[in-house]
């Protein structure tokens, strides 16, 4: 018959080492989410430097007389003395944009193509 005997020093070793790991958990779990935390913010910080970098970029542009004539000629109409400007309406009679046109060139080709012809066939044959 064997017998599990407890001595005292290994009782008293179990006890310190549960009161160990109890007391070193809380300070870990909160030194884990505290590095956590530290990740997230760089993270944040990155992302904030790469839109500072692009915004000084957009001034850097906005400094150069070119880029500012540009933009007003494109987004605001004008011209210069002397010249006469032009805008162009679509179908539905609103000005055709840059945007508008982009949206034309990723239809592919032939898909325009194919559905001229068929805006062509339901068209109506008694007209002129």
């Amino acid at each position: 018959m064997s017998r599990h005997v407890h001595t005292g020093r290994a009782v008293v070793l179990i006890v310190v080492l549960a009161a160990l790991a109890v007391t070193l958990a809380i300070p870990v779990r909160a030194w884990l989410s505290q590095r956590a935390e530290i990740a997230a913010l760089e993270a944040d910080v990155a992302a904030a430097q790469t839109r500072v970098a692009d915004l000084e970029k957009e001034l850097e542009d906005w400094n150069d007389p070119a880029f500012v004539i540009a933009q007003a000629r494109s987004r605001l109409h004008f011209v210069f003395p002397g010249e006469v400007g032009y805008v162009v309406l679509g179908s539905d009679d609103r000005p055709i944009t840059p945007e508008t046109t982009a949206e034309q060139r990723s239809i592919p080709w032939y898909t325009q193509l194919w559905e001229s012809t068929r805006q062509a066939d339901l068209a109506d044959p008694s007209g002129p």
